[in-house]
C-alpha cells in the first residue's frame, strides 16, 4: 500500500490534540492591525502553537497566536522589540540573557522578562522501525532531520551532538525542515530519524507512528549527563509507555521546559492581564492539553526561568502572596546561577502557604 494511500485512509488519525484543541479552542485567531496583543509561538501543528492559542483564549480580547521558526527565532524577535510576547525553550531562554551560544554575537539580552513556565518538553528521538536505530549513538551515519534554523529542536540537536564529540559531518545527511513537515519525509524514506523537542503527545510524532510505524528511541548515555551536569536547564524526563503505538516502552530521555517571555518595554498592564487570565482561571487552562494536566503554579513560577520576572506578573504574584520579597527583579542571570530572587522566594512563599514541600516539574 503507498504512502498517499495511507495517508487518505488514516486522515482521521492525524489530528491529534491538535484536532481536540480546535474544538476546544474554536477557529484560529486571525491577525488584525488592531490586534494590541500578540504571542509568537512555534510550527502551526505544535503544543507552542496550541499554548498561545489557549492563552489567547483566556485573555477574552483581540489576541493573535502567531506561528514562526522556533525559539531563537521568537527570542530574536522580542529583543528588537516585534513581538510584545513570545514561547521560548528554558536553555534558549538562558542563553539569550547569557550572551552565549547562538546569542553571542548580539550579546545578553538585558531587557528580556519572564512571565511563567509551562510544560516540559522532553528531546524526543523518532526513528522508522526498519532503519533499526535503538540508541542515539547509532545515529552517527545515518540521514537525520535537526528541525529548521530558528526551531528549539535544531538548538538543542546540536548541543546534544557536541557533547558526543560529533559535527553534523558524522551524519551521512542533514535535513532541516520544520516540525508540520518532517514526519512525512521520515515516512517516505527521505530520512531514517528526526529530533523533536516537544510536549507530549504530539501531532507530528503521532503521524509518524502511525503512518509508517516509527519507533521512539531512548537518549541517553555520557553525552547527556554531560549535559546535566554542565546546565542548570536541562533535567532527566520520560515519555510514558504506549502513548503513541501499544508496543511503546517507556522512554528514558532529558529536556527542557517551555516559558513565556516578555521584554521589559512590554506594557506591565497587558502583562499582569495576561498572568491572571491563566492563574485565574487554572483549571480551564490545564484542559486545553494533556501536557498541562501536571501543572502546577508553584512550579510554573520558578522552573526554567533565568531571566528576571517581569514587573506585571511580579505584581500578580505578590498580590497572590506568592511573592513576598520586595528584591529587584531587574537582577540580571549570570553563568551559573538564576536570574532573579524572588523566583526563590516565590516557591518558599508558597510553601508556607501550603505547608508542604513544593513538587517537582
Amino acid at each position: 500500500m503507498g504512502i498517499p494511500t495511507l495517508i487518505s485512509q488514516r486522515l482521521s488519525q492525524l489530528t491529534g490534540s491538535v484536532l481536540l484543541a480546535t474544538l476546544v479552542l474554536g477557529p484560529a485567531e486571525a491577525a488584525s492591525v488592531d490586534t494590541p496583543l500578540v504571542i509568537a509561538t512555534a510550527s502551526p501543528t505544535g503544543v507552542y502553537h496550541i499554548t498561545g492559542r489557549a492563552l489567547c483564549r483566556l485573555m477574552q480580547a483581540p489576541c493573535e497566536a502567531r506561528p514562526s521558526d522556533g525559539s531563537m527565532d521568537n527570542l530574536q524577535a522580542l529583543r528588537v522589540g516585534e513581538v510584545p510576547f513570545a514561547l521560548a525553550q528554558s536553555d534558549l531562554q538562558y542563553h539569550a540573557v547569557s550572551g552565549i551560544e547562538g546569542f553571542a554575537e548580539a550579546g545578553p539580552d538585558e531587557s528580556l522578562r519572564a512571565l511563567f513556565s509551562v510544560h516540559s518538553e522532553p528531546f524526543t528521538l523518532v526513528a522508522r522501525r526498519d532503519a533499526d536505530v535503538e540508541t542515539f549513538d547509532e545515529l552517527a551515519g545515518r540521514s537525520v532531520n535537526i528541525g529548521n534554523p530558528g526551531s528549539g529542536q535544531r538548538a538543542t540537536m546540536l548541543q546534544l551532538t557536541a557533547a558526543q564529540g560529533w559535527s553534523l559531518s558524522d551524519f551521512a545527511l542533514v535535513n532541516e525542515l520544520p516540525a508540520d513537515q518532517q514526519s512525512l519525509e521520515l515516512c517516505h524514506g527521505n530520512i531514517d530519524a528526526m529530533v523533536y523537542t516537544v510536549g507530549h503527545p504530539d501531532t507530528s510524532i503521532r503521524q509518524a507512528a502511525d503512518l509508517c510505524d516509527a519507533v521512539l528511541v531512548d537518549v541517553e548515555g555520557p553525552a547527556v549527563d554531560a549535559l546535566l551536569e554542565s546546565t542548570l536547564y536541562y533535567s532527566r524526563a520520560t515519555i510514558p509507555a504506549g502513548l503513541y503505538y501499544e508496543d511503546q516502552p517507556e522512554i528514558t530521555t532529558f529536556g527542557v521546559r517551555a516559558t513565556l517571555l516578555a521584554s521589559e518595554n512590554t506594557d506591565p498592564d497587558l502583562v499582569y492581564k495576561l498572568v491572571s487570565a491563566v492563574f485565574d482561571n487554572f483549571e480551564r487552562f490545564t484542559e486545553f492539553h494533556p501536557a498541562y494536566s501536571v501543572l502546577a503554579p508553584e512550579t510554573m513560577i520558578e522552573d526554567g526561568l533565568s531571566a528576571p520576572l517581569h514587573e506585571g506578573a511580579l505584581r500578580y504574584y505578590r498580590e497572590q502572596g506568592w511573592i513576598e520579597s520586595t528584591a529587584s527583579s531587574e537582577k540580571p542571570a549570570t553563568e551559573g546561577g538564576a536570574a532573579d530572587e524572588t523566583n526563590t522566594d516565590a516557591i518558599e512563599a508558597m510553601k508556607n502557604d501550603t505547608g508542604g514541600p513544593v513538587e517537582d516539574g
